[in-house]
Parts: structure tokens; sequence; C-alpha cells
């Protein structure tokens, strides 16, 4: 029901962790409400302590360890090695899976704004993907992935996948490749999709090889390697 969660280290004392909103419409406004942690990414200092230079310190009201909010369901994020910065993916209802890049403070419109439906078909919130003072994600995929799990490729068996952003893919059960050219988002190629497994994560090993994590009753964990590197 919509827990999150990734824990991601920011390589300068912080760690950030991704919380979900339960899902149900009576929980699901508290998104919006910086009172509650429901639907949040949350910035603490590495010993547990609340960061002195989040958004929302001193602010009447709001929890202090706070970074973003107007969040869904957060499962994937990883930080960015080409601009440290933060990056989520999280899911959208029927329709509307977002790639976002965190920023302080910002509200990133759940259940106000959406690029999906209820699954019953009824609109989402305003029934809107757009409002004044929400940000906008860098992509949506529409029908939905369901993400899971992220990474950007900085190995070398894999030199045409240099800069990469790769994402679990639980409803398209596939790997899926986005390119990217800065932020912004200029192709897909979805991998593995010949065997119908749930991918739960990914990441990048020592020596360059991607390995995925599959979400199944046997499940079991695969290295993808670059043919004729003889690792």
């Amino acid at each position: 029901m919509h827990f999150g969660s990734r824990i991601v280290f920011d390589g300068q004392g912080h760690i950030f962790v991704t919380m979900g909103e339960r899902s149900e419409e009576r929980y699901r406004t508290q998104s919006q409400e910086l009172n509650s942690h429901l639907g949040k990414i949350v910035r603490l200092n590495e010993d547990g302590s609340v960061s002195r230079d989040n958004p929302f310190v001193n602010r009447e009201g709001a929890l202090p360890e706070i970074w973003s909010y107007g969040h869904r369901n957060v499962q994937a994020a990883a930080m960015n090695p080409e601009t440290s910065t933060l990056w989520e993916i999280e899911h959208g209802p029927k329709g509307g899976d977002e790639i976002n890049i965190v920023e302080a403070g910002k509200n990133y419109g759940w259940p106000v704004i959406s690029f999906g439906v209820n699954y019953d078909g009824t609109p989402v919130g305003s029934g809107k993907s757009e409002a004044p003072g929400m940000e906008q994600p860098i992509h949506q995929w529409t029908p939905v992935i369901a993400p899971s799990g992220m990474m950007f490729y900085t190995g070398a068996a894999f030199p045409e996948w240099k800069g990469d952003l790769f994402v679990g893919g639980l409803a398209v059960t596939s790997l899926v490749r986005v390119e990217l050219d800065g932020n912004r988002v200029v192709g897909e190629e979805r991998l593995l999709t010949d065997q119908g497994w749930r991918i739960r994560d990914v990441a990048q090993g020592p020596d360059g090889s991607v390995y995925v994590i599959t979400d199944e009753s046997n499940g079991r964990i695969l290295r993808l390697r670059s043919p004729g590197t003889g690792q």
C-alpha cells in the first residue's frame, strides 16, 4: 500500500528516504500536508539528525526533515553523478509514472495533478496534469511501466550505455534503458523482455557489469556483461 521506500546516500553526509502516501483516498491528501510524512522525501544527516539547511526547518507546522512533497509511491531513487542531484521515479495510478528531479522544498503535485487517472477511470484530484506552484516531471509513462529501482550507468563494460539511466519494470517485465541528454529523455530501450520477469532493482558492479534482481517466487540475480569481455 505505497510504503516506498528507497534510501539514497548523497556522498556529502546526508541520507534521502522516500515515503509513500498509503494509496487510499483518505490518506493520499497528506502528500500535500507538511505536518505528515506521507508522500514525502525526507533528508537526514548520516547520524539521523535533521540537516539544518533543510527547506522547512523552523517553519511552524512543518516537519523539519521534509525535503520535498506531493509524491505518490517512489520506488526508485538515485543520485545523478553528473549533477549531484537526486532523481526519483514514482508510480502513477492508471497512467502517469514519473521521472522527477528532486529539489529542496518543491511540490510534485500528487494528488492534485497527475498524468494518470484513478483505477476506476475517474479523474485524479483536479483532473489536470499541471497547476501553478507544482513541478512537472521530466518524463512520464502512460501506459505505466511500474518502476522499481534505478541507477545511472558510469561503467566501461558498455561504453554505448554510459550516462544512461536504467530502471526496473514490474508491469512491463523488463529492464528499461533510458537515454538522456542532460536533463532530457531522448530515447528508450526495453531489455530482458523475453523472460517475463518482474525487475525489482538494478545496480552496477565494480567491473561495469549490470546486475538486476527479479521479483518472483523463484527470484534470481542476473548479470549482464558485454560480449567478448571474458568477464
